[in-house]
């Protein structure tokens, strides 16, 4: 199947860092995106500041691609998503032209002519990907490889510890949010709460306390489901990315002078709707009442519904490509200890078939953009026939200074390479 494309889902960093690695090689491409341009998930939380700067978050290849059309890489800073995306997204998907198709829900991916129970004739047989556009035109594009970069971004998890909606989520859904606010002023003078231990739920712990300094009647508490907020609070100055450890810095003081209230332990059984607001009811009974709005920033998950006529190995805890799922295993692993993977640990049972970035850590939260430009730059060099450049590993990642992740949930979540940062459990309450 020399002449068919090799069809990428997800206009995305990693999905477009993909298609210029496969034009550098001079393969045939299709990028498929169901936003209306390039980068739209990005674009969604544009107004949140990375804490990887520049250097980290453009890939070699697409670099040469657009250097190569005058474009000039910005030298340092640590830019918004939405200064990402006009500055770095957008340019190159221009340079790649008319191989990046906005508009375009892939709606599932097959064999063509065959079922998932089919083995005769199946390797040779290429991929087919069913296509929606948004006038409701149905589609279908056949394809020598097929490369998933389509991320989570459309499957926030829910308020509920055990993974499913608490009781009585989805008739609070006008009361809950499942994104990093954009603006927060008109909670001024009202309580919010906040579910959550990473840094989505961090970036929002930080503009809710900015907007308690200037209107103190406004009260923030944040429910963290661990018995200790040491985690949610980062490695400080053993963290190898000095913005991401300003986050958890930032965020303590913020609870040091008293702008937001920590609960630990508090795993959200049940949301209630009352006369004076909302409720929060944890699995031991305690609860957190009379708030005006939860944030619910408790990571995602992956969408594997269109990959149901593919053989494909997810690991059944993370729903991670299976191949890498005990090297990013969060209750292990920072994102600092995790090491690069590359095509051979993201092979799938279908030959041809990968899934990067995001999307291939499942439910994992330790996922930078540096891991997913090393993941594709070796699947592209795979799929190509170059075994040696598949093999190596160009990838040092940044240490975080802090362990452990979802498995002990009463205990205080020692730091790899810190001292333990102390923050007092607050009453019930939050």
């Amino acid at each position: 199947m020399p002449d068919l494309p090799v069809v990428v889902i997800g206009a995305g960093p990693q999905g477009l860092t993909a298609a210029a690695h496969l034009v550098e090689r001079q393969q045939r491409v299709i990028v498929l995106e169901r936003g209306d341009s390039a980068g739209a998930a990005v674009a969604e939380w544009g107004h949140v500041r990375l804490f990887s700067g520049w250097p980290e978050l453009v890939d070699a290849a697409s670099r040469r691609l657009l250097e190569a059309a005058g474009w000039q890489a910005p030298a340092r800073g640590y830019p918004t998503g939405a200064e990402w995306v006009e500055r770095y997204l957008l340019p190159l998907a221009d340079a790649l032209g008319d191989r990046v198709r906005t508009g375009v829900n892939v709606t599932g991916i097959s064999r063509a002519g065959r079922d998932k129970v089919v083995d005769g004739g199946r390797r040779g047989a290429p991929f087919t990907v069913h296509t929606l556009a948004a006038d409701g035109t149905e589609g279908r594009i056949a394809a020598r490889a097929v490369i998933d970069a389509s991320g989570t971004w459309s499957q926030p998890n829910p308020a509920g510890a055990d993974g499913l909606p608490a009781l009585g989520e989805r008739a609070a859904r006008d009361f809950v949010s499942y994104r990093i606010p954009a603006d927060v002023s008109e909670f001024a003078g009202r309580h919010v709460v906040v579910v959550g231990a990473g840094h989505s739920a961090t970036h929002a712990i930080l503009r809710l306390a900015e907007l308690a300094r200037t209107s103190p009647e406004t009260r923030v508490t944040w429910l963290l489901r661990r018995g200790s907020a040491t985690s949610a609070l980062g490695g400080g100055a053993s963290d190898g990315l000095p913005e991401r450890a300003a986050l958890g810095v930032r965020a303590r003081r913020a609870i040091e002078r008293g702008e937001v209230e920590v609960v630990t332990g508090f795993r959200v059984s049940e949301i209630r709707r009352a006369a004076d607001g909302l409720g929060l009811v944890s699995e031991d009974g305690r609860v957190v009442d009379g708030f005006a709005h939860v944030f619910a920033l408790t990571g995602f998950r992956p969408d594997a519904s269109i990959l149901s006529g593919l053989r494909v190995a997810l690991d059944p805890a993370l729903e991670a490509v299976a191949g890498i799922a005990e090297e990013i295993d969060p209750n292990i692993h920072s994102c600092g200890t995790v090491a690069a993977t590359g095509a051979r640990q993201l092979a799938q049972p279908e030959p041809g078939f990968f899934i990067v970035g995001a999307k291939s850590y499942g439910r994992a939260p330790t996922f930078l953009a540096l891991t997913g430009y090393e993941q594709v730059r070796s699947v592209v060099a795979l799929l190509v026939g170059d075994h040696e450049a598949a093999a190596r590993n160009d990838l040092a990642l940044p240490e975080t200074g802090v362990c452990g992740g979802a498995g002990d949930f009463g205990a205080a979540s020692a730091a790899c390479c810190s001292p333990l940062l102390s923050i007092g459990a607050a009453p019930s309450g939050r």
